[in-house]
């Protein structure tokens, strides 16, 4: 037992954590393990937690990091906020209330042997938000895009034709199982690594076409910017903006939701930390390649952590309060055409 916490201590420090939230809010939570990765003898449940309304009609926000496990501050600022709502439920009433009305799913670890082994890809080779069975439309970055080529090589796909990664299709199953159905939901997967700013990215990723709730995006991008004029600092863009990537997780689940649940709303968003800003103020974590993705001085850490909360606050507000924003008829329309002037003019 002290050899496999030490085991943990030093690779999955993450894991503890989040053990000792689940011991702590074990009165709040509902905890599934939805399969498990193997890293040598160490078995490593991929494990979902959920809070909140059990009522099939309540909207759900779904919470998920981890997919690069080089990216571990992804899976650290979920922590952070499941933290923070174990020990609000502890004495407000009024949190209470609000989950009466919504119900939150977190994965915030989904790739545990790639955060074990501090690499992008799971212990297999493959890169996860690269594994899905899509295909982009046009050209892609070279290598960066997604490649078959080599598992020895950055951002491989895994083989055309093979089944998706165990990791990818327990995210994959999650998301059918425990948002789609619900009237309304959304998604918020934590990344960082590309650019100086913090973003949210919509779909597509693979194609430059606008996705069919670009109103919807449009309109949610207006309530944050006019709710948080002075403290929100996202870019809020279809990804497709920067680049096209194969094998899109995210696009493979949204366009099944729209095929399969055209009646119900799924929109699911990546927050894309700005990590290079981190190492423009900090130029010595360019000798470590952990240190292009994370920030490691301790005061920016903590910021990174709490800075993202009202975010997580404001996504779920939005879900149980989506009668209210949701843009209807000749407006719904009208936002369309401005979302298009603004990100594809």
């Amino acid at each position: 037992m002290e050899q496999r916490l030490y085991q943990f201590q030093r690779h999955l420090p993450e894991w503890l954590h989040l053990e000792s939230l689940i011991r702590l809010g074990e009165r709040h939570l509902r905890v599934y393990d939805v399969d498990t990765v193997q890293m040598g003898e160490t078995t490593l449940p991929l494990r979902v937690l959920e809070m909140g309304s059990r009522s099939p009609g309540a909207p759900v926000v779904g919470f998920f990091g981890g997919v690069h496990g080089v990216e571990r501050i992804g899976s650290q600022v979920l922590l952070s906020w499941l933290h923070s709502l174990i020990h609000r439920l502890q004495w407000d009433d009024q949190l209470h209330r609000r989950l009466e009305r919504v119900r939150l799913v977190f994965m915030p670890m989904i790739n545990p042997g790639g955060i074990w082994r501090r690499t992008r890809s799971n212990p297999n080779g493959v890169d996860l938000m690269r594994n899905a069975p899509v295909d982009a439309e046009g050209k892609v970055p070279f290598l960066a895009g997604g490649q078959r080529l080599s598992r020895r090589l950055p951002w491989y796909r895994g083989r055309a034709g093979e089944p998706m990664e165990t990791e990818a299709q327990a995210l994959v199953n999650t998301v059918r199982q425990r948002l789609m159905n619900a009237p309304v939901s959304i998604s918020l997967d934590c990344h960082s690594g590309f650019g100086r700013r913090d973003r949210i990215w919509c779909c597509y990723a693979r194609s430059q076409r606008p996705i069919a709730h670009l109103a919807e995006v449009y309109r949610l991008k207006q309530i944050l910017e006019h709710t948080y004029p002075y403290h929100h600092p996202y870019l809020i863009e279809p990804q497709s903006v920067n680049y096209t990537t194969h094998g899109d997780l995210w696009d493979y689940l949204y366009d099944e939701a729209l095929e399969h649940h055209p009646d119900r709303l799924f929109l699911p968003f990546t927050l894309e930390m700005g990590s290079w800003l981190w190492v423009r103020k900090n130029p010595r974590q360019l000798l470590d390649f952990f240190g292009l993705f994370n920030p490691i001085i301790g005061h920016r850490h903590n910021r990174v952590l709490r800075q993202h909360l009202p975010l997580f606050e404001f996504l779920v507000a939005m879900a149980v309060n989506a009668g209210n924003w949701l843009p209807r008829g000749e407006a719904r329309e009208n936002l369309t055409r401005q979302a298009m002037k603004h990100w594809y003019g």
